[in-house]
C-alpha cells in the first residue's frame, strides 16, 4: 500500500534534511533530483535550484532529473508539465513513485544532503554542519591540513581561495544557464514570428484577389494593430526577406 501524505513527508524531511509541509513543494523538482542523487550519487545537485519561484526554473530542475533517469536507465516518464503546476495530486503520485523506486534501489549507509546541496562530494570543500560524517568529506579535510612539501600550508588563505574560485565558478554556470535560456527564448520568438510573417503574406496576397473580403481586412488589422507605447521601429532592409519572396 502507498504511504500517506503525512509519512510521505516525514521520508522526505529525514532523507534530505529539509522542512516542507506540502507535498505540492515538490512541484519544483528540485526534492525528485536529490532523491535519485541519495540512490546514485551523481545528479548534477549544483544545478538544482531548490530556491526556484519560477516555472522556467522548475523545467530547469526536471531536465537534471531527466539526464539522471538516461543515465541509470531509469525507465519512467516524467511528467513535467503536471507537476510543475505543483498540484497536490500529480506530485502524490510521483512522490509515491519515487518512494517504491527508492525502497528498491537505495544503497543504504549515510547520506549528507545538505553537503551534496552546498557543492560537498561534488569537487568543492565547503565546511558543513549537521547531517553526520560524509564518505567524502573527512578524507578531504584530512588532506587539507597534512603538510605539503614540509611546510604546513596557509589554511586560512586557502580556504579563501577556494571559496573565491568556487563562487567563480557557480557565477559562471549561472551565467551559462542564462545564456542557454535566453537562447531557447529568442529561438522561440523568431519562431512565432516566422509564423506571423507567413500569414502576413497570405493575407496580402488574399486581399489583392478580394479586396472587399471584411474577414481579410479584419484579420490583417490585428497583425498591425500595437499596444500604447509602442513605437514602430525606423524602416530598413529586414533580414530574411528576399527568402521570404522567392519563398512566395
Amino acid at each position: 500500500m502507498s504511504e500517506s501524505r503525512t509519512e510521505l513527508l516525514a521520508w522526505l524531511n529525514d532523507l534530505l534534511q529539509i522542512n516542507y509541509t506540502k507535498v505540492e513543494q515538490c512541484g519544483t523538482g528540485a526534492a525528485y533530483c536529490q532523491i535519485i542523487d541519495s540512490i546514485f550519487g551523481d545528479v548534477q545537485m549544483q544545478k538544482v535550484k531548490f530556491n526556484a519561484r519560477h516555472e522556467y526554473e522548475y523545467v530547469a530542475n526536471y531536465k537534471v532529473l531527466q539526464s539522471a533517469f538516461d543515465k541509470h536507465k531509469v525507465d519512467k516518464i516524467i511528467p513535467i508539465e503536471r507537476l510543475i503546476k505543483c498540484k497536490f495530486q500529480d506530485n502524490l503520485e510521483f512522490l509515491q513513485w519515487m518512494k517504491k523506486y527508492w525502497d528498491t534501489y537505495y544503497p543504504g549507509g549515510p547520506y549528507d544532503a545538505q553537503a551534496r546541496r552546498s557543492g560537498g562530494g561534488a569537487g568543492v570543500v565547503k565546511s558543513v554542519s549537521g547531517g553526520g560524517a560524509t564518505k567524502t568529506m573527512p578524507k578531504r579535510t584530512a588532506a587539507s591540513s597534512s603538510t605539503v612539501g614540509g611546510r604546513l600550508p596557509s589554511t586560512g588563505l586557502h580556504h579563501d581561495t577556494n571559496q573565491s574560485a568556487s563562487m567563480m565558478i557557480e557565477l559562471n554556470k549561472q551565467i551559462d544557464e542564462l545564456k542557454v535560456t535566453v537562447d531557447g527564448l529568442e529561438k522561440e520568438r523568431d519562431f512565432y514570428f516566422g509564423k506571423l510573417r507567413d500569414i502576413e503574406i497570405l493575407v496580402q496576397q488574399q486581399i489583392d484577389v478580394e479586396p472587399d473580403n471584411q474577414l481579410l481586412k479584419e484579420v490583417q488589422a490585428i497583425l498591425y494593430s500595437t499596444e500604447d507605447g509602442f513605437e514602430v521601429p525606423p524602416e530598413g532592409p529586414v533580414e530574411g526577406e528576399a527568402y521570404d519572396e522567392e519563398t512566395f
